[in-house]
């Protein structure tokens, strides 16, 4: 309930974004259930405003969304004998905020389901439509300061990462992610700095994360690595308990 409440605001914003981008109602709906991706929606309705090239924006929302790629591949883990279509269905309405709060519970909570992860999806997924419609029915006579809403946009993000800092390793590459992202985006004066500095971080936490689960058991006693450990734990950690049980 917390994340659908904060999804109104941000999604009435949206929707008369979209209006002033010349989206009706019915569209505005539309691409809320297709794209469901806040950041993209805004996206679409700034470059359209501006008249960019249809190509142009289609290229900046693969750029933008290919970070789902490495959101699903982690969560996949979970909905190991589950059907393609369940798959399918949960692939395209995960986005960043339900991706953070189902992999926390999936993740810590032996008792939540895929199914109850796939709920809270849907739930999201209802608001936030809900709130672009009326957001796009108000657009006419109400307008307000965008700079509030890419405020609050920040400020969702930031608390998604604060709740992934458990392990000294995430802490690690958030500060590398952050010092590569400010390099490549001087180096290639372009946002697809960003890509690449979060994929390059991406790859090295996953080098590291493997090279220190495959000696863990030798070193657990070393204490500083277990500062790198995720105090969650691991799905095959999760499936070894629940075969115990």
């Amino acid at each position: 309930m917390p994340l659908n409440i904060s999804y109104v605001p941000i999604g009435i914003a949206c929707g008369i974004l979209l209006h002033a981008a010349g989206f009706n109602t019915l569209l505005t709906a539309l691409v809320s259930l297709m794209v469901f991706s806040g950041g993209a929606q805004f996206l679409i309705a700034s470059m359209l405003t501006i008249n960019s090239p249809l190509l142009s924006i289609v290229i900046m929302m693969f750029f933008l969304e290919l970070r789902y790629a490495l959101l699903g591949s982690s969560i996949s883990k979970y909905l190991q004998g589950k059907s393609f279509w369940f798959t399918v269905i949960f692939a395209v309405s995960l986005n960043d905020e339900t991706y953070a709060v189902n992999y926390l519970k999936l993740s810590t909570d032996k008792k939540f389901t895929a199914q109850d992860a796939l709920q809270i999806e849907h739930y999201a997924l209802v608001v936030w439509t809900i709130s672009t419609i009326i957001g796009s029915l108000v657009g006419s006579s109400l307008s307000i300061n965008l700079t509030v809403v890419h405020f609050a946009l920040t400020a969702l993000f930031i608390y998604m990462i604060v709740m992934q800092m458990k392990s000294l390793l995430k802490v690690l590459i958030i500060l590398l992610t952050i010092v590569l992202a400010i390099a490549f985006m001087l180096l290639m004066k372009s946002t697809l700095g960003l890509v690449v500095s979060t994929l390059l971080a991406s790859f090295v936490g996953f080098f590291v994360e493997s090279l220190i689960r495959s000696h863990y058991e030798k070193y657990k006693k070393n204490r500083l690595l277990r500062l790198f450990k995720n105090p969650a734990g691991t799905p095959e950690d999760k499936f070894d308990e629940e075969e115990t049980e």
